[in-house]
């Protein structure tokens, strides 16, 4: 496997790729080239999370595709000091604020294309996935690639940074039903939704024509990719109504999509087993499934091209027919 930590700007060591490139082998693929998962952790726009980095990049290089980590702009510059004090107004800073982390996904992919001929990447079979404000930075990123604000500041066509495929867990999908039910839950949820905006937006208290600019499931079209989604019921941070919003716009412009929905987990389980788990809450008998449905749904869309058996089990095959005739 190729690993490496690559900037996306020069001297900043906050905002990185890091690649999980698959060894080409004569014995596997020879010189064909692999679909790949660029993967955005959570992290409420205050830092990336490293429970759903590198362990759900390997994952996804366990079922056979290249895998990326995108680092993305937030709040935190890259710390892990954890959350501020949310009791106090939180000073404004430009580098995490919309709309630079989702072009940011766009710069990632359009280096991956430019690498793709030495990583052996198929840079028309790339999925994004992406973990709470990771999968909101994702969902951004699927109902805007082919908007001004992403393809003309990257200076290339819409359709060479289009992901073919999105993977969202745990999404935030509209900021305005987020308002909504943090006013209804009280100050600690308006806290942190207040920190939140502030990190990602700007200000605390955005008008509700900004929150509405920042909510995916509001602005979805038909040329929005295939999504895949998955959340908790029991998820108290995030709501799963916001997935189930993102699934109902889905439907009503005709993008197909898979929705699963399970029963019981808290917010955060990243892959909900001991592989990503801090504490026994983040390990989920159920969700942990959802790994194996979206590679399953993956493979609808990024199967290999294999030859049905290997070219000695051909010959063998050739030999054992003629010796019938």
């Amino acid at each position: 496997m190729r690993s490496e930590i690559i900037s996306l700007y020069e001297g900043r060591s906050d905002v990185t790729l890091t690649t999980y490139i698959l060894d080409d082998s004569a014995e596997m693929l020879a010189g064909k080239k692999r679909p790949a998962v660029l993967v955005c952790p959570g992290g409420a726009y205050m830092n990336c999370s490293d429970r759903e980095g590198e362990p759900v990049a390997l994952r996804f290089a366990s079922m056979g595709y290249h895998a990326f980590v995108l680092r993305y702009s937030v709040y935190g510059e890259g710390k892990r000091e954890g959350f501020p004090d949310l009791s106090k107004p939180l000073p404004v800073k430009e580098h995490s604020q919309y709309p630079v982390p989702m072009r940011e996904i766009g710069q990632s992919l359009k280096f991956i294309r430019e690498h793709g001929e030495d990583w052996l990447v198929d840079a028309d079979r790339i999925a994004i996935c992406g973990f709470s404000a990771g999968a909101h930075n994702c969902a951004m990123y699927e109902t805007n690639w082919n908007r001004p604000v992403i393809y003309e500041y990257l200076k290339t066509e819409p359709e060479k940074i289009r992901p073919a495929a999105v993977i969202l867990g745990y999404t935030l999908s509209d900021y305005l039903y987020m308002k909504e039910m943090a006013e209804k839950q009280g100050p600690m949820a308006l806290g942190l939704f207040a920190a939140s905006n502030t990190s990602f937006l700007g200000e605390a208290e955005p008008s509700d024509d900004r929150l509405e600019l920042v909510s995916p499931a509001r602005h979805v079209t038909a040329q929005t990719p295939p999504t895949f989604l998955w959340a908790t019921a029991g998820d108290n941070l995030v709501p799963v109504q916001h997935s189930i919003r993102m699934a109902h716009a889905l439907a009503d412009h005709g993008v197909p999509f898979e929705l699963h929905i399970f029963e019981e987990g808290d917010h955060g389980l990243a892959l909900a087993d001991q592989t990503s788990a801090a504490v026994r809450s983040q390990i989920n008998a159920d969700a942990v499934k959802w790994s194996a449905l979206a590679d399953a749904w993956l493979k609808k869309r990024f199967a290999f091209d294999l030859p049905e058996m290997t070219e000695f089990e051909r010959m063998m095959a050739e030999q054992e027919k003629a010796a019938e005739l």
